[in-house]
């Protein structure tokens, strides 16, 4: 997990993911792993060798249709929970609350004072 308060993970929302897969995989030689989520979806681990680097996962039905395809990032925070109470007190939003993702971490899906949305991650310990 990458230390308090820094960019820790970055994923891609598209609506063509093979075809994101196939480009970033001539440019950057990324491979991809599967990872099953809930209600049948497949999120796509971008590997560089056997180091995960990414993720790629479909946007349909995630965020609205006219919402383009787009880069989203995660923040390594200490404590996901108290985080978003903070992030509440001084003027951002919650637009998913803490959840957790099986082997992963908990996370939030918030917006800053300025509305840009982000994540927040608190990685499970291994």
């Amino acid at each position: 997990m990458a230390p308090h308060a820094k960019f820790y993970w970055n994923e891609l929302m598209t609506d063509d993911v093979e075809k994101a897969k196939a480009f970033y995989s001539a440019v950057f030689g990324w491979t991809f792993s599967e990872m099953p989520m809930e209600g049948g979806r497949v999120y796509y681990v971008a590997m560089l060798g056997d180091e995960p680097v990414a993720g790629l996962m479909d946007k349909t039905d995630i965020v609205p249709p006219y919402v383009p395809p787009h880069w989203f990032g995660y923040i390594s925070v200490d404590d996901v929970d108290a985080r978003v109470a903070l992030l509440e007190a001084k003027g951002g939003q919650v637009v998913r609350p803490p959840f957790d993702i099986e082997g992963v971490g908990r996370i939030a899906i918030v917006a800053d004072a300025t509305g840009a949305p982000l994540g927040l991650m608190t990685a499970f310990d291994e």
